[in-house]
């Protein structure tokens, strides 16, 4: 997927391969000097308001088409443990985030 930054600074869209673009929240990044790799947490924008809402973790990798970035998933199961991990940190006992 292709992020493109909005004018909000924590408003980000997301471009699928069809071409369907889709407005997404950044919760926050973090780099792992562990997996060489810089990370994104982001949810729906349309959830904001909501009691809970689905977080999505990506990698950050420069896009090889244009100047931007591309949000590439996470498909190794020891990278997914620590990205867990990070996000728990940030995670009260009942699930809400803590920044």
């Amino acid at each position: 997927m292709t992020k493109q930054q909005n004018n909000d600074d924590n408003m980000i869209t997301l471009i699928d391969e069809e071409g369907n673009e889709q407005l997404f929240k950044e919760l926050f990044t973090f780099d792992s000097d562990d997996f060489g790799k810089s990370y994104i947490f982001i949810y729906p924008a349309e959830q904001e308001n909501d009691e809970s809402v689905d977080i999505q973790a990506y990698i950050i990798a420069d896009s090889e088409e244009d100047d931007g970035q591309d949000l590439v998933p996470i498909e190794d199961d020891k990278e997914w443990d620590m990205v867990e991990q990070v996000l728990n940190t940030f995670l009260d006992d009942n699930g809400n985030f803590n920044a």
